[in-house]
């Protein structure tokens, strides 16, 4: 179990240099009550990643944290360490980008605009264990792995990942893509963490719920929180239900389980629509 007070401790004690880990670590180490007195100066070089890294975490760990060089990267269990930015890389291509193919990996994009990311490379894995149906599903004839993750490359290679094609929902007629949607919730004073996921709607077919962890001593307010999305987002993309919860559920590797948000969602969803035409 991880525990931010004693990562605190530990890094002040020993000097860390060097700490990587997925976006919730910092998240913790930023809203722990005893950050201010620890003396995190050693602090030289974080690598994070994943499709839900905020620009604003990003910004907070130079600012708050004092790392002098925050990179982020992009791979899979199945393709390790796929992109990464470079040191000297500026702050917004660090901020908005997963960095360009790394250790002789190559990347491309599957159709046109956003799509799915494709992989091929020497860190990527020989197949799953005893599942050769699986393997055939994931690599293709000409060695590519399919990622299920989408994303698009610009002109210098560096890869931007718009979220995970699973996760995609489709409102009133158009794509929308949760990590673009966290990104902005991110930007809000008071919010830790911000989770956003599709859920069923009789009119527009799907439409956003967002699921959001206030920061320690904040409290948020679903209007503004929502005024605020209106003010940054396309209206298709402007989440119609806000939750505010404690924590987000997380795998073992600190991803966000939005399975278990969307069943919830759906529960919800299910009960006020029985509960208004009079039954339960």
């Amino acid at each position: 179990m991880f525990d931010a007070g004693e990562a605190l401790r530990l890094v002040a004690a020993q000097r860390i240099t060097v700490f990587p880990g997925p976006p919730a670590i910092y998240t913790a180490l930023l809203g722990h009550p005893e950050r201010a007195a620890r003396d995190l100066s050693s602090l030289r070089l974080a690598v994070t990643g994943a499709a839900d890294v905020p620009v604003a975490l990003v910004e907070r760990m130079r600012d708050e944290l004092g790392f002098d060089c925050v990179l982020t990267g992009y791979g899979l269990t199945e393709a390790v360490v796929a992109t990464m930015c470079r040191p000297g890389d500026a702050a917004q291509t660090v901020a908005r980008t997963s960095g360009r193919a790394a250790a002789g990996f190559e990347v491309r994009i599957a159709g046109s605009g956003p799509g799915e990311i494709l992989l091929r490379g020497p860190n990527m894995m020989l197949g799953y264990l005893d599942d050769e149906a699986a393997t055939k599903a994931a690599i293709d004839a000409d060695g590519w792995l399919h990622t299920g993750d989408a994303g698009s490359l610009d002109e210098a290679g560096y890869l931007t990942i718009t979220g995970r094609i699973k996760d995609m929902y489709i409102c009133g007629g158009f794509n929308v893509y949760p990590a673009e949607v966290e990104q902005v919730l991110a930007r809000l004073a008071g919010v830790a963490e911000a989770a956003v996921v599709g859920v069923p709607d009789g009119r527009l077919g799907e439409v956003g719920a967002a699921y959001l962890v206030a920061e320690p001593g904040r409290v948020l307010d679903e209007a503004a929180v929502l005024a605020f999305c209106r003010e940054r987002l396309a209206n298709y993309k402007v989440p119609r239900r806000v939750e505010f919860v404690d924590a987000l559920p997380r795998n073992a590797s600190g991803k966000v389980l939005k399975y278990v948000l969307k069943e919830g969602a759906l529960w919800r969803t299910r009960s006020v629509t029985t509960s208004a035409g009079g039954s339960r």
